[in-house]
């Protein structure tokens, strides 16, 4: 069984967390991944760049970032998978909304299901790899039936 959480650490409502819940677990399915453990939390722009300077060093807002615990082979082998920490930026997702002109549903569904593909390993720093994930990702969220044209 998985376990996961969505920790809220604005102060806006955000009413599609009840919805990305639904989305996560349809990728896990998606994935056959059946006991993993991770969070994720939705934080402002001061949070987001704290994080990203002190472990990415980069001194910018960003729109999700990934604590993987299995990048290495440090991570303590047990039944179930523990994953890590997915942050998103809710300011930064809502702005992308209004860029691309779709729901914030849909954005926050994309970068967390972004989020979700790093802790399982996926990355996007070769050209072949970032096709595979980006891929993968739109794939999950069209057959959920979160399409790109949503509004």
């Amino acid at each position: 069984m998985n376990n996961f959480e969505i920790f809220n650490e604005t102060h806006d409502e955000i009413k599609e967390l009840d919805e990305i819940k639904k989305v996560v677990e349809f990728a896990l399915k998606y994935q056959n991944i059946t006991c993993s453990v991770f969070n994720i939390i939705i934080v402002d722009e001061k949070k987001i760049r704290e994080l990203n300077k002190n472990y990415r060093n980069k001194d910018s807002v960003t729109d999700v970032i990934s604590f993987a615990l299995e990048d290495d082979d440090t991570f303590i082998k047990t039944d179930f998978r523990v994953l890590g920490d997915i942050y998103i930026c809710l300011k930064r997702a809502k702005d992308q909304a209004n860029e691309y002109g779709h729901s914030l549903l849909r954005e926050l569904s994309f970068l967390t299901i972004h989020g979700l593909l790093h802790l399982l390993g996926y990355d996007h720093m070769k050209e072949e790899d970032e096709k595979v994930m980006f891929e993968l990702q739109e794939r999950i969220l069209d057959e959920y039936g979160i399409k790109r044209e949503n509004k």
